[in-house]
């Protein structure tokens, strides 16, 4: 048995740094502040080039087509972003849902 379990369904999606986008807190590591969430972007949203300061960021994209730098990129898709690279901006093609891991801190700052 797991020491930690999460289920989405007794979740509740909160704002996001951006209007258009949501979070859904799956666990949160007291010790690093690291968190570990399903992010959700509204159809059309652009979330513009940004960094995270105390935090690498790994993403799966679960559901949607995201446009990164001219590339559309549907489910199955993979990023990485170390603390500290300005990123994005990322565009939401359609709605997208993806499991993202922040290995500290979920801090953001505008590139």
């Amino acid at each position: 048995m797991f020491p930690i379990v999460a289920l989405a369904k007794d979740k509740v999606w909160q704002a996001g740094p951006y209007p258009g986008v949501e979070l859904m807190l799956l666990h949160k590591n007291e010790r690093t502040g690291g968190v570990t969430i399903l992010r959700k972007f509204h159809a059309g949203m652009t979330i513009p080039a940004h960094i995270h300061p105390e935090a690498n960021e790994s993403v799966y994209v679960l559901s949607g087509e995201w446009e990164e730098s001219g590339v559309t990129y549907t489910t199955g898709a993979f990023f990485f972003a170390p603390r500290g690279v300005a990123h994005g901006p990322h565009v939401a093609r359609t709605e997208v849902v993806s499991l993202t891991l922040f290995d500290g801190p979920l801090t953001v700052v505008n590139a």
